[in-house]
């Protein structure tokens, strides 16, 4: 899973880690996924956050990472920009 997304109200570089870093913390209590932010790190309007979540059952992991965009949209004090979900199956 990645998400980018714009916090316009940010006015320091501190400001946007403390909510990208609860943001993280809060997917991997909830959601039992690994999360980070992963790219962006220098900018003061957008961020973006990656993450991982292994499973035996494709649907369960599509639900799960579906959780996460709907949990996502309600917890970025700011504009999403893009979500994607990426799945791969191993026999």
């Amino acid at each position: 899973m990645q998400c980018l997304f714009e916090l316009p109200e940010t006015t320091s570089l501190k400001e946007k880690r403390r909510v990208i870093k609860s943001v993280v913390a809060r997917l991997g209590n909830k959601f039992r996924i690994s999360a980070a932010e992963v790219d962006l790190h220098d900018s003061l309007r957008f961020g973006q956050i990656g993450g991982a979540f292994v499973t035996n059952s494709r649907e369960h992991g599509e639900r799960v990472m579906n959780k996460v965009m709907l949990f996502l949209e309600g917890e970025i004090p700011g504009r999403i920009q893009h979500y994607g979900v990426h799945s791969e199956h191993f026999d």
